[in-house]
Parts: structure tokens; sequence; C-alpha cells
């Protein structure tokens, strides 16, 4: 291609509101405005959500297009998520884009935002490899679980998920319960770096082949806590590392059960993660270690990639732009959407 494909990514499905420029499948820039408000709620207000989205979003789009050093003239489309998230979020992002593809008359690409966590592995960057197609996708976040077959750029097939609660949610909730604050998922990977994973057993939930289940999980690990503190009412300050470690252990060996069986039924052995867990160093510890067990190739991200972030919603829109699926400017947000939709 002569002509570079600059595209400009806009992801607000959550608290974070982000910007990116790509050059074709490169990152010139990515931007990210966290809300520090949520931390003392314990968890994300939707409405100060929305209302720091309509804060942040001119001038981290202005610093996006500053650092990747390109005038918005020079634009060929602009991509944004329109779902899954919180409607007064996705709202902010989807009309900033409409209006700003209107008034430099490109096209607007809308992506699905599961997508895009699976999508980021395309991120052209010299350190990781790219996943053939077609590749298994364990997507792993606060608010999903699945475990994800992609054919190709817009191929997907849900194979298993969770059928109650997401993984994220099962790592922030349980360190609730140990009173760390929001969110707790990369505290307890902090700690359980200094614990025993073995110190204590929490069973695993029994559902299908491919399938997740983690309130069961949520429930033991209260109850077990509260059992302990009444023998002991300092027994999460003086076990807190054991906890974490053990905590950490088990859903780690969910997850890693579960590829175990998708890799079985499927003969599928080019496995990938995505998604805000996906972060989480055991689980890529785990996952690292399955190449030398079982002769899977595996496919991590970049972390500034795991977290919800525009660049992803950027790479998806340059496949979106070169296969010329562009969107209505009367496409809606939606707040629930399914990685095949």
């Amino acid at each position: 291609m002569d002509n570079p494909i600059y595209i400009l990514g806009i992801e607000s499905s959550c608290d974070d509101t982000s910007a990116s420029v790509l050059k074709n499948n490169e990152v010139l820039s990515n931007v990210t405005a966290n809300q520090e408000v949520h931390s003392k709620y314990g968890g994300v207000v939707p409405e100060l959500a929305s209302r720091a989205h309509q804060q942040n979003i001119v001038p981290v789009v202005q610093q996006a297009l500053v650092q990747a050093n390109i005038k918005k003239e020079q634009l060929s489309a602009i991509a944004f998520t329109k779902g899954p998230g919180l409607m007064g979020s996705l709202l902010v992002g989807t009309s900033f884009a409409k209006s700003l593809a209107m008034g430099l008359e490109i096209p607007l690409l809308d992506v699905n935002h599961m997508q895009a966590h699976i999508l980021a592995h395309f991120i052209k960057n010299d350190s990781s490899k790219i996943p053939p197609f077609p590749f298994i996708c364990l997507t792993i976040s606060g608010g999903h679980t699945q475990i994800v077959k992609v054919s190709n750029y817009f191929d997907f097939e849900i194979l298993g998920e969770t059928i109650d609660d997401a993984v994220g949610e099962a790592f922030d909730k349980s360190a609730k319960i140990l009173g760390l604050p929001y969110p707790g998922g990369p505290l307890i990977d902090k700690y359980a770096q200094k614990g025993n994973p073995k110190a204590y057993k929490f069973s695993k939930p029994k559902v299908g082949d491919l399938d997740f289940s983690f309130s069961g999980l949520k429930t033991g690990i209260l109850y077990f806590i509260q059992r302990e503190q009444k023998k002991n009412p300092n027994f999460i300050k003086e076990n807190l590392f054991d906890i974490c470690a053990s905590i950490q252990h088990t859903i780690s060996e969910i997850l890693m059960d579960k590829l175990k069986n998708t890799v079985k039924q499927t003969q599928i052995k080019h496995i990938a993660i995505a998604g805000g867990v996906s972060a989480n160093s055991e689980i890529r510890k785990r996952l690292q270690l399955a190449e030398k067990h079982f002769g899977w190739t595996t496919y991590i991200p970049k972390f500034e990639y795991t977290t919800d972030n525009a660049a992803m919603i950027a790479i998806t829109g340059y496949y979106k732009y070169i296969n010329k699926h562009y969107s209505n400017v009367s496409v809606t947000a939606k707040a629930r959407l399914k990685v095949t939709e």
C-alpha cells in the first residue's frame, strides 16, 4: 500500500477514556486517562464514569494526535467502541466519533470491544508473534470469561463461557472479602508472589467441559475466611500472602483445565489470551509452561494491550477499513453485545 492508512481509535466502554492513532497496523500513540474517582466507592459508578469521559475525551484525542505527530485531516477513518459496556460511557465515545467523522467526511467504523481484545494480538510490535488462523483465545476480564475459536478477523465462535460471574469479578470480590481496595485483582497477584499456592485448597466448580462458573468459588472463599476469622481474628493479616497465592492458584488451575479440554476437542494448539485478567502473572506463567508441557504455541499480549485501550479498537478498525466494513452514521451504542455480533 503506497498511502499509509491512519486510524484513530476511541475507547470509552467503562471507566478509562482512551485514544490511539495507528499507521496501518503500527501504533503511533495510545493515550489513556484513568478515572481515580471510583476507588473510594469500591467499584465503577456509571454516572461518574460518563461525566469523566465527557471531560477527558477532547484532551485525550488531541494528545493522541500530537503524540502520533499527525493532523486530524490526515486520518483515514475513525473507529470507536460500540459495545459492550456501560451505556453512558459508550454514548460519549459514540457521539464524539460520529461528529468527528462527519466533520472530517471520513468513514466511521464501529468496533465490538470483545473482538478488539482478541485482535490486539495483530498490533505490530517487535517482541510478540502473531497467531495464525484458526486459533483459540481465552478472553478473561472483569465482565467476560470466554473460550473463543477465531477463524479469521471477523469469524468468532464461542466454545465455552461463564454461566455466572467473570473471572475478573472473582478476583476483585475475593480481594474485597480480604479487605483489599478496589480494583483488588492486581493486589492479589502482587501478594501471591510471596505466598504458598498450596497453603489452602478451594474446590473447583463442576460445570461443562468448556464452561466456567465462579460464583461458588467466591462463596467458598467467603465462608472459609469467616470460619477462620472466628478461630483467629487476625487470620487475614497473618496469612494474607498464602491466601492470595491459594486463590490465584485455584483460578489459574480452572482456566488451564478448560484450555486443555478445548485443545483436546478442537485439536487447535495455537492458544492466545486477551482481556484485563491476562495481565495476571500466574496465568501468563502457566501459559508459557504449557508450551513445554503440551506442545502448544501460546500468544500473550503486551501489558499495555491487556486492559481496555484504544489501540485494540484502532487495529480492529484497520481491518474493518481495508475490508470496507464501514458503519452508517445511524449506528447506536449497545451495552450488551456478544463477541459473535
